[in-house]
């Protein structure tokens, strides 16, 4: 969290003192202007904040070429600046190749743009990042939001011939370490503080930026031909008109960001209804504990009953089998007794007989 607020404070101090400058400075700027290469020097820290080490087929590999290149991927437009980048000679490095696509993305005022499609996909960016790193938190969209402030840049860099992948990014401090008479002026400086005001309009662009982005796109891609006359025309008046444009816009984007709000509060809403719905469902379930437990109890109690009665079946059955066994032995006795009655009324029947005949 450290190093984060550090990257961002320093991005901060670039970014202003490069915007500073320039508009001061009244031109286009060159590579060797050294505002502009401590800008690319803080850039290349803040992308390499939290990258993973990735291992490839010989060695183990740590660049910022690889969130860089997947650019391309979420963004259709700048399939063209890659390509220009591998079409580079001289480059051997990801490290060289990633620096050549700063310089190209910030001569095409979409530096902004192009980053502010990568932070979102943070589900893509977790392959290359660590969950702490820079890119994957707010300090990343803080610093996207600023870079916006440098679409009033016209910047002319000679990307070929240009030793990229052996330079050592060194962050020179004493350069930012100024006093309030190198500051400037105070009207200047309400100026440069609207422009790099954008971290909570993040997320959405000025339209009406896209046609005037496009037409620089196309004076950069002259640029690059090496078109000197484009170098002459390019006039501190240009810079002010932009930065006058950039200011309308303003209106447009604090009216989304109202929207914004809005939405957050609807949320928020939303939100304690459903904590509100959570505590009901938390008492339902307490009471349908309790009732368990009475459930059970009430099992409990008709279990002890059940083995009662059982107990009473258990002696019920075995007075039943002890009248049982008296029956049999009842049983047992009539049957001798009609066996002597049956004697006895053969006698009485022979003794009939023999009066019958004594009668005769």
């Amino acid at each position: 969290a450290v190093e984060r607020a550090n990257l961002l404070n320093m991005a901060k101090l670039s970014i202003k003192g490069l915007i500073e400058s320039a508009l001061s400075f009244g031109r286009t700027l060159d590579s060797d202007y050294p505002p502009l290469q401590q800008f690319f020097v803080v850039m290349e820290h803040c992308l390499k904040h939290g990258l993973k080490v990735r291992k490839s087929f010989l060695s183990y590999n740590k660049t910022i070429w690889g969130p860089l290149e997947l650019v391309e991927k979420l963004y259709p437009e700048a399939e063209e600046i890659a390509a220009s980048v591998r079409d580079l000679p001289g480059l051997k490095t990801p490290l060289g190749r990633a620096r050549a696509w700063l310089r190209l993305a910030l001569m095409q005022k979409k530096m902004a743009d192009y980053l502010r499609c990568l932070i979102i996909q943070r589900d893509l960016l977790s392959e290359f990042y660590e969950y702490h790193a820079l890119m994957m938190e707010e300090e990343g969209a803080v610093i996207v939001g600023l870079l916006v402030g440098l679409n009033v840049i016209d910047a002319n860099l000679c990307v070929k011939g240009e030793d990229l992948d052996s330079q050592v990014g060194v962050i020179d401090f004493s350069m930012y370490l100024k006093s309030e008479e190198d500051i400037g002026s105070k009207e200047r400086n309400v100026q440069i503080a609207a422009i790099l005001d954008q971290k909570n309009y993040v997320e959405e662009l000025n339209r009406q930026l896209n046609s005037t982005v496009s037409s620089l796109h196309a004076r950069v891609d002259s640029l690059e031909k090496s078109n000197t006359k484009l170098i002459e025309e390019a006039t501190k008046v240009d810079v002010e008109a932009e930065l006058q444009t950039y200011k309308h816009s303003r209106q447009g984007l604090d009216d989304m960001y109202n929207e914004a709000r809005r939405q957050l509060r609807e949320e928020s809403q939303l939100r304690q209804d459903m904590e509100n719905e959570l505590v009901v469902q938390v008492s339902m379930k307490h009471e349908i504990e309790l009732a368990m437990k009475l459930l059970e109890k009430d099992i409990h109690e008709k279990q002890d009953t059940l083995i009662g009665l059982r107990q009473q079946l258990d002696e019920v059955k075995a007075i039943n089998m002890e009248m049982y066994q008296k029956l049999q032995v009842s049983e047992d006795a009539m049957k001798e007794k009609n066996e002597i009655i049956g004697r006895l009324e053969d006698k009485t029947n022979q003794i009939n007989a023999t009066m019958k005949q004594l009668e005769q």
